[in-house]
């Protein structure tokens, strides 16, 4: 009774697949609304401001990122819980996939969110003029806490590896 217990949680990972394969569904999505917003730029280009320019470039830069974000957690997430994946040795293989173990992960992902959230306080200091300062300070908090996590998770992963 114990081993078919154990068979059928260990066969269990594989509900994560069909998961980390809609993920790919979301890539979809982003790369639609990240094309969308470039045919949407393109007829108004000259007439546009330089800082809606910079405003729209770090959108698109942070759409770019989440969708890294998702490769690195569809890929990582997989190998880690679910099933090696059987990509043959070739010029088009990810350098990382298989390097990264369930803490890696969890150190990269935090370290994504922080870029995330740079690019997106970046986006609220270019715009100052249209946002109410107690929301300012407010994104300003979210921001340093995503940054103090991911520094307190990275240290801590470092004192759970030194040992």
């Amino acid at each position: 009774m114990e081993r078919l217990i154990e068979k059928l949680m260990y066969s269990s990972r594989w509900i994560m697949a069909p998961i980390y394969l809609g993920l790919s569904l979301v890539l979809v999505a982003l790369g639609v609304k990240f094309f969308q917003e470039i045919l949407h730029i393109l007829p108004n280009i000259l007439a546009m401001k330089e800082v809606d320019l910079i405003l729209v470039t770090l959108s698109l830069i942070d759409i770019a990122l989440v969708g890294g974000l998702i490769v690195m957690v569809m890929f990582s997430g997989y190998e880690n819980f679910v099933s090696r994946l059987d990509v043959e040795e070739s010029d088009d293989k990810l350098g990382w996939l298989g390097k990264l173990d369930a803490g890696s992960l969890k150190n990269k992902v935090a370290a994504s969110i922080v870029a995330i959230s740079s690019i997106h306080l970046l986006k609220v200091f270019m715009n100052t003029e249209n946002i109410p300062n107690d929301k300012i300070k407010w994104y300003l908090l979210i921001h340093i806490t995503f940054v103090l996590s991911a520094f307190a998770m990275g240290y801590l992963d470092k004192i759970t590896r030194s040992k």
